[in-house]
């Protein structure tokens, strides 16, 4: 093997210890800029962006164009900003909450999400079949079909755990809009997805 060759081959990364302790090691990598530290960052991303492409592409009504932009965003965001976490949190919680900034900082500049409360015309407009209508269509497509606001309320309580004082301040609403719309995002799929009210 030439010494070129060798020279471009990285180092091996630390043995992990640990989950956690896997992950600092990588970030320590990343954040010293040694040559191993592209492929920490790789494993970060493979490790990380199956979770948080799903959120995204959830957030942003299943458009696989816009989801697979706003993690390539995200990532970008990580990698200049790593050097100042701390790991006084999770990873995956850090990245998530990114992921989540980045999502919804895209619908906001494609004019798919308000800035401010209020804007629920969008939702009013939607009806709920009495009967069980369209029961062919799936819970994902569903969800795709609210309008961004409630999409976004419903994905990020029901799905990704959140509370809704959380919901609330990420999306610059009251805390009761944040419960009127996940109220009013779950009839509606209750009844495209066929179930009675």
């Amino acid at each position: 093997m030439s010494d070129t060759i060798a020279t471009a081959i990285p180092t091996p990364l630390p043995a992990p210890t640990s989950a956690a302790g896997d992950e600092a090691a990588l970030v320590r990598a990343v954040v010293a800029g040694r040559a191993e530290g592209m492929a920490a960052y790789e494993i970060l991303y493979r490790r990380h962006a199956p979770r948080l492409h799903a959120v995204i592409w959830r957030l942003c009504g299943g458009d696989a164009a816009t989801a697979e932009d706003v993690l390539q965003d995200t990532f970008i965001q990580a990698w200049r900003a790593l050097p100042g976490f701390r790991m006084e949190s999770a990873l995956s919680t850090w990245l998530h909450r990114m992921a989540v900034n980045t999502a919804l900082m895209a619908l906001r500049a494609r004019g798919h999400l308000p800035l401010q409360d209020g804007g629920d015309e969008q939702l009013d407009a939607l009806v709920a079949p009495a009967r069980c209508q369209d029961t062919d269509m799936d819970l994902e497509r569903a969800v795709a079909r609210l309008p961004a606001r409630a999409r976004a309320v419903l994905v990020l309580h029901d799905i990704e755990g959140w509370k809704h004082h959380e919901i609330a301040e990420e999306l610059g609403v009251a805390v009761g809009t944040s419960k009127a719309q996940l109220h009013r995002a779950r009839g509606l799929l209750r009844g495209w997805l066929g179930e009675q009210a």
